[in-house]
């Protein structure tokens, strides 16, 4: 195994649907519900939006270090991320990812394009997801 940079430690009791996770440090902490739209009373969070969140922020950071190799300014980036829970058909179940990225100081299309082409390389969650999930990526409104 290649030297660990960083390790987060979480723990979840009671599941998806009344359960609560913690971070071993103490700065999450969070209560789980089934959403409403799968019957759940909603009221707390669930995997799918904290992995929106985890993705989102991880390729923000992706969104940096391109940045920085490439000479360009992506601190203002915005990324709207969509994780959907998808049916597999076979009684299993799949994530699908949609991840609206906004450069502003990347005017450019074609370079909006190019920098979130490149930093879907170097994010740890899309190297993660890459050939597991389908991932859909734009870059100032242009599909990548």
């Amino acid at each position: 195994m290649a030297k660990v940079l960083y390790t987060a430690e979480a723990t979840v009791t009671g599941g998806r649907a009344e359960g609560h996770g913690r971070t071993s440090d103490g700065m999450l902490e969070v209560d789980l519900r089934s959403p409403k739209e799968m019957g759940g009373e909603g009221g707390g969070t669930n995997p799918e939006q904290l992995f929106a969140i985890g993705y989102a922020a991880c390729f923000e950071g992706a969104l940096g270090v391109v940045g920085r190799r490439q000479h360009l300014e992506t601190g203002d980036a915005s990324i709207n991320s969509k994780v959907s829970l998808l049916p597999t058909g076979d009684g299993g179940f799949k994530l699908g990812v949609a991840l609206d990225v906004t450069l502003p100081s990347v005017t450019d299309a074609a370079q909006a394009v190019e920098v979130v082409r490149a930093a879907h390389q170097v994010c740890p969650y899309s190297n993660a997801t890459r050939g597991n999930i389908e991932v859909e990526l734009t870059a100032n409104g242009q599909a990548v």
